[in-house]
């Protein structure tokens, strides 16, 4: 189990911690989480989200399990700089979807005392590091990784395997566009996809 930092006031320094994991695995229930701990210690929160994220609610981080929080949607990274000042904790919400500046910006508020909770998808669905999630769990003093589980087999699934025929590398959905699998699972499915003469009669050793 994740524990919080204990705060050294007289280093005046934050800290970024990354939740991360496949689609279906917790990562924003993890994250809301911890906002609403710092929220009942009287600790000044502000919650961030990418405009594009408009699933459950405009203006609400919601994890599939509808627990929400209230947030600011930004179209930049740069935005989350600007408003956070004067913060305690900064959350900030599908940070894969996010530019490649979301880095210098979780970077600067740590330097500048704030603790940066961010969660964001580790892999694309073509199992590919996705957009600056590397570079911040890089960067991170804590990466705690959630699974999900596998809707194939039962196992721990790290993998988010979309199911309709889409090739574009940002595409919000839920059950109906993606599951969540194991690595064997994963494998199999892709080679489906890819190669459908090839996959014939192993269809069932995932199972």
């Amino acid at each position: 189990m994740f524990l919080e930092n204990t705060v050294n006031h007289k280093e005046q320094f934050g800290w970024i911690e990354v939740i991360c994991g496949s689609m279906f695995s917790g990562k924003t229930e993890e994250l809301i989480r911890r906002l609403k701990r710092a929220q009942f210690a009287k600790q000044k929160v502000e919650i961030f989200k990418p405009e594009v994220d408009t699933r459950y609610h405009d203006e609400m981080v919601v994890s599939h399990d509808a627990n929400e929080i209230r947030s600011t949607p930004v179209p930049a990274a740069a935005n989350i700089a600007i408003l956070a000042q004067g913060c305690d904790v900064v959350g900030i919400d599908e940070a894969q979807f996010f530019d490649d500046e979301i880095v210098r910006v979780c970077n600067d508020l740590a330097n500048q005392g704030i603790r940066v909770i961010v969660a964001g998808l580790d892999m694309d669905f073509k199992g590919n590091p996705f957009g600056p999630m590397p570079a911040l769990m890089a960067t991170a003093e804590y990466v705690t990784k959630v699974h999900a589980v596998c809707t194939r087999t039962g196992n721990l699934a790290n993998y988010s395997f979309r199911k309709t025929d889409n090739d574009k590398l940002v595409m919000l959905g839920e059950t109906e566009e993606y599951e969540p699998l194991s690595r064997a699972a994963y494998y199999h499915a892709m080679r489906e996809v890819l190669s459908p003469a090839l996959s014939k009669g192993e269809g069932d050793k995932t199972k």
